[in-house]
């Protein structure tokens, strides 16, 4: 079983883009810390949500943002322009809770509530595929 469970903050703004065949992507990346002093680091995870799911949080996933995340996990290796080869974390979102944070500028805030109270807030939804 492949599942990553983590919890970081959103390092931009979620973006929504649509496939060749209609479905919606939300994407966002999220930064993971580990470790404490002189050996803390931060692991970069790219997140990808489908459907509408990720239509419904989209208004939430703002820069700063802490979210818990569980979802499969997938190493990809690229090639930057310049030829130095990377490598990116994929996750393909399965769960996600949103822990709180803030808005970047008054006018986007949301009003943050406990984690419990956003996801029953989803139940509303009748038509969410979750």
């Amino acid at each position: 079983m492949n599942i990553w469970n983590f919890t970081g903050n959103l390092g931009n703004t979620a973006e929504q883009r649509m496939t060749a065949g209609g479905d919606s992507v939300v994407s966002f990346s999220v930064a993971v810390k580990s470790g404490y002093g002189d050996k803390a680091q931060t692991t970069w995870a790219n997140c990808a949500m489908f459907g509408k799911r990720g239509e419904a949080v989209l208004k939430y996933l703002t820069k700063g943002q802490l979210v818990g995340v569980s979802g499969e996990a997938t190493l990809r290796k690229y090639t930057r322009k310049d030829g130095v080869e990377g490598v990116s974390l994929d996750v393909r979102v399965n769960d996600l809770t949103l822990l709180g944070g803030k808005a970047d500028k008054p006018e986007q805030a949301v009003e943050q509530k406990p984690a419990q109270t956003v996801k029953a807030a989803f139940d509303d939804f009748d038509d969410a595929p979750f």
